[in-house]
C-alpha cells in the first residue's frame, strides 16, 4: 500500500521525465490553439441580439413588478392607516 507521499513523489517524478521546456510548451499550446473554434459573425451578432432583448425585457418586468408592490404597499399602509383613525 503506498502513502501519499510516495504517490506525490511519484507524479513530481514523472512531471519532471515528461517536462520538455518551453518549446514543448509552446507546440503543445499552438496544437491546442489549433483544436479550438470561433463563433462566426453570425452567431456573435444573434447572441448580442439575444442578450439585448433579454435585458429589455427583464428591465421592464422587474419595473412593472416593482410598480405593482409599490402600489399594494402603498394600499395596505392607507387601510391600515385609516383603521388605526391616523
Amino acid at each position: 500500500m503506498s502513502t501519499s507521499s510516495d504517490t506525490v513523489k511519484k507524479v513530481q517524478k514523472k512531471g519532471k521525465e515528461e517536462s520538455g521546456g518551453v518549446g514543448e510548451f509552446v507546440r503543445e499550446t499552438r496544437a491546442e490553439w489549433d483544436k479550438t473554434t470561433f463563433p462566426s459573425s453570425d452567431d456573435v451578432r444573434n447572441t448580442t441580439l439575444i442578450v439585448i432583448v433579454s435585458v429589455i425585457f427583464f428591465t421592464i418586468y422587474l419595473f412593472l413588478v416593482d410598480k405593482v408592490w409599490v402600489l399594494a404597499l402603498d394600499a395596505l399602509t392607507g387601510a391600515v392607516n385609516w383603521l388605526a383613525g391616523v
